[in-house]
Order: C-alpha cells, then sequence, then structure tokens
C-alpha cells in the first residue's frame, strides 16, 4: 500500500467526526470498507461508460467532474481535500455514467464501496446515518449549484465560489473554474478583475 501520509484509521475518524458519532466497534467496520487511491496529476478516476461503484472521500489534491457536450468539455464539480465525490445516478442505478472524474493535481482518495457500505450499514445505524449524511450533503452541492448558475449573476457566482471553495479558486485551472461557472474564460477574467479592484 503506498503511503498516504493518513491511515485508513484516521479517515474513518475524519468521517465520523464530520458525518456520524461511532462507537470504536463502528470505526473498526467503517475502516475495514475503507479502500486506499492514487492519481496523478491529469488521471481519469472513473471514466464515461464505466459505472461508479464507489463514494470517494478526497484526502489530498483536487478532482473534477466533467462531460462531454458537442465535442466540448464542460466541468461540473470540483472537489479539494475533505470532499466527497461521487456520480450519484450511475451508483444507485448501477447504469454506465455520462461523466468522469478526473484528477487535477497528484491526488489521494478513499473509497467506500457502495455494495460494501450498505452491507455494513444494516449492522450499525450509525453507518446508516453516515451513509445517509454523505448522500443529503451530495444533493444539496447539486442543488446550490444548479441554483447559482439559474439565478445569479456571474459577478455573483464567482463571489459565492470564493467565499464558499477558496481553494479550488486558488488551485484549480482558470478554464475548469470558467466552466464550472458557466462562463467564458474571458468573462472570467473581467469577473475576477473587477473582484479585485473592487
Amino acid at each position: 500500500m503506498p503511503n498516504l501520509g493518513l491511515t485508513p484509521r484516521d479517515v474513518a475518524r475524519e468521517l465520523a467526526r464530520r458525518y456520524s458519532t461511532m462507537t470504536h466497534d463502528e470505526l473498526d467496520i467503517l475502516e475495514s470498507v475503507l479502500v486506499p487511491m492514487k492519481f496523478a496529476k491529469g488521471e481519469i478516476i472513473l471514466g464515461e461508460g464505466q459505472v461508479c461503484e464507489n463514494i470517494y472521500w478526497v484526502v489530498k489534491g483536487l478532482v473534477r467532474q466533467f462531460y462531454y457536450k458537442n465535442g466540448k468539455e464542460l466541468t461540473e464539480y470540483m472537489a479539494a481535500e475533505n470532499s466527497i465525490v461521487m456520480c450519484i445516478e450511475s451508483l444507485f442505478k448501477e447504469e454506465p455514467t455520462h461523466l468522469q472524474i478526473q484528477a487535477i493535481e497528484p491526488t489521494i482518495i478513499y473509497a467506500m464501496p457502495k455494495a460494501q457500505l450498505e452491507a455494513v450499514a444494516m449492522k450499525s445505524v450509525n453507518i446508516q446515518i453516515l451513509f445517509r449524511k454523505i448522500l443529503e450533503e451530495s444533493l444539496i452541492i447539486s442543488q446550490i449549484h444548479a441554483d447559482m448558475l439559474r439565478f445569479e449573476s456571474a459577478q455573483d457566482r464567482y463571489q459565492k465560489l470564493v467565499k464558499r471553495s477558496p481553494q479550488l479558486v486558488l488551485r484549480a485551472p482558470l478554464v475548469y473554474i470558467a466552466s464550472y461557472l458557466q462562463m467564458t474564460p474571458e468573462t472570467l477574467s473581467r469577473v475576477r478583475t473587477a473582484s479585485l479592484m473592487g
């Protein structure tokens, strides 16, 4: 196993701290389902046409979720450390996804296979709560993003991202940030300049 800086136990504790309190035994169970993975910059974590079988917890690095439309790459989601990423429709329907997940930086992830998580959740109420809270969080993030694109001006979208995810703004390539905020790189440049001056 590669040296990932954090042990599976550390990751289980962090997940419990964030989503659901757990006993010592429950931490053991959660730790047993975690699968460490390492990706180089630019590497595809989940490709188009694959079935998403895992919930991914980003321990180190930066990832993005994207898809192709009319030959253009569109970034739908980005996540830095201590964030969840998954293709939720593929995960639950067990069907191939149109989305791809890619490492933007060298990235360390712990995967939680859905099948194993569901199996252990049958035996533990706290792991059930953790599973539910992760799904709730994912849906809320999607809804916030959709509402931002529907209702906010380019300026407000950028400001919101700066406030909510300063790491993304500092680390992600501008072309991905622009795509995520559904604006051209030129508009993003103007908005950033206005923000710095304002």
